[in-house]
């Protein structure tokens, strides 16, 4: 993990620097206002003082940047785009965390549960202008026109195609059974789509070819999809110690995660009917019991969900690496920027939390 390792030391504190310095207040009046950005980002505490909380894994902007590099490119030029793509995704969790009611966010309580959900709302929005703001300044930072149209293009298709998913998302909430193909649509709008966005925009900043910079997309598809359904796996098999949740905590939160989409096909077609039922009740319950967990846990395993989850992962991260392939015999490509890239893909699979 050499090259991974070295290129979050270079990247981070630049995308942090960027972040910062787009996230500040631009007069006192509003101070408070971006101080609530602030403290959703991580750099201040509840009475927005200055603080160093849980920041999140910065794998967007990390992925814009090593694209960059990877398809022989300047990743300073793209600082802006990263900036932008994870401000971004940080309005998406504002949202998302009033949308779900969550009341809190990386162990600390969420934005609307401490200021109320219109100015969480308001504070969402004002991230997502920021995003655009920041994506828009990208020619005023040395970037070609050209590329910076289709930068900003990308950054604008994705913004939409996030919002579908997370439409999907809330829309299973009210039916149970879900199709395989409805879920990973879901996911693929929710969680793939910035991933990919990231590492396009990078290639287009770095000047390849579209054929060249939609490999690029390609790879941070697959590789998006892999995330995600390492992150459901982990939601029902994850150790608490590792990961910070209960075990089962998707379940608790009633989530309708992939291993419970294919266990109930798999209910379905087997005739299960009891197993499938009371896997109905435990989801509808307002509150689902603590001993609860380990029934459902025990219908997902004797379904062979965690397998094929498992499968399905690394079917994704054989995708992603093909694509990274493919890219690496690219004449122009900066071998150093492919290998992070590879590393990165590996790592994310292995994650334990």
């Amino acid at each position: 993990m050499k090259a991974l390792r070295k290129a979050m030391e270079l990247y981070l504190p630049l995308v942090e620097e960027e972040l910062r310095r787009t996230v500040a207040a631009p007069h006192p009046s509003v101070e408070r206002f971006y101080g609530m950005m602030q403290y959703h980002m991580g750099w201040r505490d509840s009475a927005l003082v200055p603080a160093q909380a849980p920041t999140g894994k910065r794998l967007r902007p990390l992925l814009c940047l090593l694209s960059c590099q990877a398809a022989g490119g300047d990743p300073s030029l793209a600082l802006p785009a990263a900036a932008a793509i994870e401000i971004l995704h940080n309005f998406s969790l504002i949202h998302d965390d009033i949308e779900d009611n969550s009341a809190t966010r990386r162990h600390r309580p969420t934005v609307w549960s401490l200021w109320g959900q219109p100015h969480a709302i308001n504070v969402g929005d004002g991230m997502f202008a920021l995003a655009y703001l920041t994506m828009g300044s990208l020619s005023e930072r040395g970037v070609p026109a050209e590329r910076a149209y289709r930068a900003e293009r990308a950054f604008q298709r994705a913004c939409l195609t996030l919002t579908e998913g997370q439409f999907l998302d809330m829309y299973f909430e009210e039916t149970f059974i879900i199709s395989e193909e409805d879920y990973l649509r879901m996911i693929r709008g929710k969680t793939a789509t910035l991933l990919a966005a990231a590492a396009y925009i990078g290639g287009v900043l770095a000047g390849v070819p579209e054929e060249t910079a939609g490999l690029l997309y390609s790879f941070g598809d697959a590789l998006g999809m892999m995330f995600q359904i390492q992150d459901d796996i982990l939601g029902i098999w994850g150790e608490e110690a590792v990961t910070g949740k209960p075990s089962g905590s998707d379940i608790l939160q009633r989530k309708k995660s992939l291993p419970l989409v294919y266990a109930v096909r798999r209910l379905e077609e087997t005739g299960s009917a009891a197993s499938l039922e009371r896997l109905k009740e435990v989801y509808h319950s307002p509150e689902v019991p603590a001993e609860a967990v380990q029934e459902v846990m025990a219908v997902l395993d004797a379904a062979g969900a965690r397998a094929y989850c498992e499968e399905l992962a690394g079917r994704y991260q054989r995708e992603a690496l093909n694509h990274l392939e493919r890219l690496a015999r690219e004449p122009f490509v900066n071998e150093e920027g492919i290998t992070a890239l590879r590393e990165l893909t590996h790592y994310l699979m292995g994650r334990q939390s």
